[in-house]
């Protein structure tokens, strides 16, 4: 299935895409997509209710706003420096073990919303990335079981503002959590749809310029691998997402770094899990 959640931002209600495209309301299940409907087997029991239930749901045109596919989870891990092109061009080392750094879930917004240049950035980037959705409480994984715990698959777009990132001391989390720095979707797609993660051409495009094209083969470290690592240091609950990390051809590792202003266009996509497209704008407050 793909999960999707549509109409204004805070206001958005449960649906989903049918393999002919067209998008149906499910506001009729009762309930939306949250960390209790992964948590209480919601997924296969929407399945059973579309059985019966899949005529009588209105259809949704594709002209309307569609909102982050998981109503607020609990939280977004993303992974550093996880192709070995994107750590050369950032000038650092091909890590030994996943770098690991969060992003605020205040900064999750749908996939086709605005990204928004913080005030006083000078160089907000951009970073196509596969992200993981976890479908149950995961604590001490194995490695061989790790898949067992994911709900499905997402696009995303890491934004980062570099100078925040790596200039004003601490943590990575201040360059990464701005309003609107983590749009994703266009929809959840659950793990039985995509038959090798690690086998998927993921890309995005500044201003119609392909800048970033590569595989998830790359990864240095696969999915299975981080489930079990980062279970180690934290419960991840269903609906965290794992954003897995960003191939070469930031903007940050262009010759000159360049980076996103008011007006730019940014179109993503992955293999199976759709595209976004988001223009930059500049923060007015």
């Amino acid at each position: 299935m793909k999960l999707l959640r549509f109409g204004n931002a805070g206001q958005e209600k449960p649906g989903i895409e049918k393999a002919d495209g067209t998008r149906i309301d499910c506001s009729g299940f009762g309930q939306d997509w949250t960390e209790e409907f992964l948590e209480n087997d919601g997924l296969n029991k929407l399945a059973a209710w579309l059985e019966s239930n899949e005529a009588d749901c209105p259809v949704v045109s594709n002209e309307t706003r569609l909102g982050p596919p998981i109503k607020r989870p609990s939280k977004i891990i993303c992974i550093g420096l996880n192709y070995s092109l994107h750590a050369k061009e950032s000038g650092m080392e091909v890590p030994k073990q996943p770098v690991i750094f969060m992003k605020a879930t205040s900064s999750l917004c749908g996939p086709n919303d605005n990204i928004i240049i913080p005030r006083n950035s000078e160089k907000t980037d951009w970073e196509v990335e596969l992200a993981v959705m976890i479908g149950k409480k995961a604590s001490y994984v194995a490695k061989e079981d790790a898949m067992d715990y994911i709900a499905g698959y997402c696009l995303l777009n890491d934004v980062s503002e570099r100078d925040f990132q790596l200039s004003h001391g601490g943590q990575w989390v201040k360059g990464k959590s701005n309003d609107n720095f983590s749009p994703l979707g266009p929809y959840l797609v659950t793990k039985d749809e995509i038959q090798d993660p690690h086998n998927l051409n993921l890309w995005l495009k500044v201003n119609g310029k392909m800048l970033q094209n590569s595989n998830t083969s790359d990864l240095v470290f696969d999915i299975p691998t981080l489930i079990s690592h980062l279970s180690n240091y934290m419960t991840l609950l269903p609906g965290d997402i794992i954003s897995t990390g960003t191939p070469a051809g930031v903007g940050l590792g262009l010759n000159p770094p360049t980076y996103l202003k008011e007006g730019d266009v940014v179109e993503l996509g992955i293999n199976g899990l759709g595209t976004s497209s988001q223009t930059a704008v500049n923060y007015k407050g």
